[in-house]
């Protein structure tokens, strides 16, 4: 529903009640009649949270230079991430500022536990940021408390993984499905963006970067793979690297 239609009949409300009834009594039956239909718009607001919905480019299209370096726009924006370029049957990816269970969800949307291997993507995620004795600063856990990571072999400015193969075997890329929804908690939802990887799946940017869990995390908790190589660290709510030094 839209909340400006709202407003329009609000005022019209208010024009209408001037005519028919005295000053003195319009200020009691006005503030009746206006007090349901806003009511419902600020429940609704709550209720569906704030958000945006995103395009996602072809993995074959390069973005230029200049381009936003998750390749992605938000709808109505024409830039290589637009609908026009979007893979074909791409239905959008929604970013909900808000966590599933606030949403009515239960469950992990198909988000494999520990080191499951995920035959297909989900059908929403949820990126959490959190602190830990083992890592003060904020890094992002999925919905089953999974450590997620970037990797310093991505660029932001080319749109695309550089772990494929054998690499996302290691390091699972976290994907959604076609028109899925993220979720978030202490995330920024301009942060968040998606690629489209070389498979022709949704994976899921934060700052720019793709992100992915590891392998060799088996419970929550874990962060075996913060450091690994000199290139894999524990993503942090705006994509940057999070380490116990900041």
């Amino acid at each position: 529903m839209n909340p400006g239609g709202w407003l329009s009949r609000v005022a019209g409300m208010t024009f209408f009640t001037r005519l028919l009834l005295p000053d003195r009594a319009s200020g009691k039956a006005l503030r009746d009649a206006v007090a349901v239909p806003v009511l419902a718009v600020c429940c609704m607001a709550v209720l569906s949270g704030c958000g945006k919905t995103i395009q996602i480019g072809n993995a074959s299209q390069s973005s230029p230079p200049s381009a936003p370096a998750t390749s992605v726009s938000s709808s109505g924006a024409g830039s290589a991430g637009s609908s026009a370029a979007a893979g074909p049957g791409n239905a959008g990816l929604q970013v909900v500022d808000s966590t599933a269970e606030q949403a009515g969800l239960h469950g992990n949307g198909g988000t494999v536990v520990g080191v499951a291997v995920q035959e297909a993507p989900p059908r929403w995620v949820q990126l959490s940021a959190v602190t830990s004795d083992q890592l003060p600063a904020q890094h992002l856990i999925n919905i089953n408390q999974a450590a997620l990571y970037r990797f310093d072999g991505d660029s932001t400015s080319s749109a695309q993984s550089a772990c494929n193969g054998a690499c996302a075997v290691k390091w699972p890329p976290v994907t959604v499905e076609e028109g899925g929804k993220v979720y978030m908690a202490g995330v920024d939802p301009d942060e968040v963006g998606a690629i489209r990887r070389q498979n022709g799946q949704v994976q899921v940017t934060v700052g720019g970067h793709p992100i992915y869990r590891y392998t060799g995390d088996s419970k929550p908790g874990d962060l075996n793979g913060q450091g690994v190589d000199g290139k894999w660290f524990a993503v942090g709510p705006k994509g940057e690297k999070a380490t116990s030094k900041q």
